[in-house]
């Protein structure tokens, strides 16, 4: 078993779906997160 984490923008999240679905991924948990500060590089 391995674990996938990431970070997407909202409106890619039906393509990330499709996308592991169609590689045999049957589960996954979304959790909708905001936050800030301040970028660096």
């Amino acid at each position: 078993m391995k674990k996938i984490e990431a970070i997407i923008k909202p409106f890619k999240l039906d393509d990330v779906k499709e996308a592991l679905t169609g590689a045999g991924i049957i589960g996954m948990t979304v959790s909708e997160v905001r936050g800030f500060g301040r970028q660096k590089g």
